[in-house]
Parts: C-alpha cells; sequence; structure tokens
C-alpha cells in the first residue's frame, strides 16, 4: 500500500491523501522504457512492486545502470527543476506497477500548500542526495583506465 511508502511518511498528517488524489495507477511490463535522459520530465512514479533501472548514457557504450529502485520508491526527480528535463534514462527490470503523479499538478499543490511543498521538496532533496552519494560510491568502485598504473606494492 502506498501509504507505507517514505515518502508519504514524510508529509504532514493528511496531505498524503492530497497527493494521492493526483496519481493513478499504471504498469509496465519488463523492458519498457519509462523516460530517457534529455527528454521532458513532466510525471513522476512512486513504485508499488518491482523493479527499475537507473541508466546513464555513455558516448560509445551501452546505457550504463546507476541504480535500481524497487518498492516504495521515488522514480523520477527532474521534474521539480527547470528546464523539466530527465537527467538520467529509467527502463523497468521486471514487471512494475506504480502510482503515477502528473508533475505540473504537484508543483501547483506544493506551491498553494507551503506546508506540503516544504515537506515534499525536503524528502526530494534527501533522495537525491542520498543517489548521489550511492553514486560516488560506486564511482570510486570502478577500475582506473587502462594506461594508469596499479597500486605500488
Amino acid at each position: 500500500m502506498i501509504t507505507k511508502t517514505r515518502l508519504l511518511g514524510s508529509l504532514p498528517a493528511g496531505h498524503g491523501e492530497e497527493l494521492l488524489r493526483l496519481s493513478r495507477e499504471v504498469s509496465f511490463p519488463p523492458g519498457t522504457q519509462l523516460f530517457r535522459e534529455g527528454e521532458t520530465a513532466d510525471r513522476f512514479w512512486v513504485l508499488r512492486s518491482g523493479s527499475v533501472a537507473l541508466e546513464a548514457h555513455v558516448p560509445g557504450r551501452r546505457e550504463q545502470v546507476l541504480e535500481t529502485l524497487g518498492n516504495g520508491e521515488l522514480l523520477g526527480w527532474s521534474w521539480m527543476f527547470k528546464p523539466y528535463q530527465w537527467h538520467l534514462g529509467a527502463r523497468a527490470v521486471t514487471r512494475v506497477h506504480a502510482y503515477e503523479f502528473d508533475a505540473a499538478a504537484v508543483r501547483e499543490l506544493c506551491a498553494r500548500d507551503l506546508l506540503l511543498g516544504s515537506a515534499f521538496t525536503l524528502f526530494v532533496a534527501r533522495t537525491i542526495a542520498r543517489r548521489l552519494q550511492a553514486a560516488r560510491i560506486r564511482l570510486l568502485d570502478l577500475p582506473g583506465p587502462p594506461d594508469q598504473p596499479g597500486p605500488r606494492p
């Protein structure tokens, strides 16, 4: 149930229901591209079940999976900040069931209800910080270029 997600648990009492009224239930089969880097970010999702890979485009290589999101997680934050374009891509790894939100409607709700807007923005900021830290750790684990000498004994 969506009320057990971190997002709704972080909102002031009663505000989760208000936000849910702006959602609709959707599902995607495995392999579905939900969005691509550079496209317009006009919606976001709270995953109910399944998993979604966040992918980065690397010229000359396949899309690189940066993180896999699962149940209860927020998918998408680029819709909050102009120019409202996705910074990554997202693909369903397994069958996904989610609540989909219209970005413009949620931005409008957050602008009208400053308590909700503040709590929602703080939740998204924490999500971004957590994902950036996870990406940093993964980057530190990558091997260096082949022309770099390895550590000395």
